[in-house]
């Protein structure tokens, strides 16, 4: 198993999340995602060498979702989470001094305790179960059609399952 670099950076004044207790989960959920037969034969990282895999995380208000959506997606509108998925959306697959910078994920930490009071979770509950999202978004995985949206979704149960969310 490669080793996992997770920079964290919380910038939504309203929750202080620990930062930390989340970058475990998010190496436990990677991890559990890569023993996965079906996910490792099919993510971007097959068929490459590599030692470690490194990725961020930012965690802001839905302004700021809004903000990067206009300007990077030509999305107007605040979302939940977006995923700058580097290694799996580039042409060229760029490994230095053996490690794979998967890209980032952004998540609104204000959207997600909408939906968590919506769905009548813990907020970190639904705080992992986007984490798991934009963990596989960063290694290729996509939902343009009702399977893979089922498949991800299964995914994404199965993780908070293994990791006791």
């Amino acid at each position: 198993m490669p080793n996992i670099f997770i920079i964290s950076e919380n910038i939504f004044p309203d929750w202080n999340i620990e930062e930390e207790k989340f970058i475990r989960l998010a190496k436990r959920i990677l991890k559990f995602y890569l023993a996965l037969p079906e996910v490792n034969k099919s993510c971007c990282l097959n068929g490459f060498e590599y030692e470690s895999i490194s990725f961020d995380f930012l965690y802001c208000d839905s302004n700021k979702t809004h903000d990067i959506n206009k300007e990077y997606r030509n999305k107007d509108y605040p979302a939940d989470i977006i995923t700058f998925a580097i290694f799996a959306d580039s042409e060229e697959k760029f490994i230095f001094d053996g490690e794979i910078n998967l890209g980032e994920v952004i998540i609104a930490l204000d959207k997600v305790q909408e939906e968590a009071e919506k769905k009548g979770v813990s907020r970190e509950h639904e705080l992992a179960f986007l984490i798991s999202h934009g963990i596989l978004h960063l290694l290729g995985f996509d939902h343009q059609t009702e399977e893979d949206y089922n498949f991800i979704i299964d995914l994404q149960n199965k993780a908070l399952e293994y990791v006791k969310i």
